[in-house]
């Protein structure tokens, strides 16, 4: 069986954990809180971390040091981040829905998660290409699509 089947999130090892992330960066996207409603809103432009090619974090290690309000996800508050997307592989696995089939883990394929429309791959601009008062004219929603099970 595998260990995401068969462990909690608590559960898992380091190595484990890591694994479960399918890489589509998703999470490194600038997100707006509007003052009045508390509405939290994704836009497509990406921390200045976050290899727009590979979608992986260029300094994972040292993160939450570079960018200090970059959120470290945990068993504790994987379902709490109301801003977590539905295709997560953490939120999956917390609300009991397993892995999707265009998870690298089932798949096989890592390229699986850019070929389906979940990775950010060439849809995003660098934080630092984006003046901050321009942030709010990057809004979108195609972070909050999902492919069908």
């Amino acid at each position: 069986m595998p260990f995401w089947e068969d462990k909690s999130l608590n559960e898992m090892s380091t190595k484990e954990w890591e694994a479960l992330c399918d890489g589509c960066g998703r999470c490194c996207l600038i997100k707006l809180e509007d003052e009045d409603t508390g509405e939290i809103m994704t836009s497509d432009v990406h921390c200045r971390l976050l290899d727009s090619d590979t979608c992986k974090c260029v300094d994972y290690p040292n993160r939450k040091k570079k960018v200090p309000d970059c959120i470290k996800l945990t068993p504790q508050n994987i379902t709490k981040i109301d801003w977590i997307p539905k295709t997560c592989a953490y939120r999956r696995i917390a609300e009991g829905k397993g892995l999707a089939w265009w998870h690298p883990l089932i798949s096989g394929d890592p390229e699986t998660v850019a070929a389906v429309g979940v990775s950010v791959r060439g849809r995003t601009m660098a934080e630092g290409d984006v003046k901050p008062d321009e942030w709010e004219t990057h809004v979108v929603d195609w972070p909050d699509w999902e492919p069908e099970d």
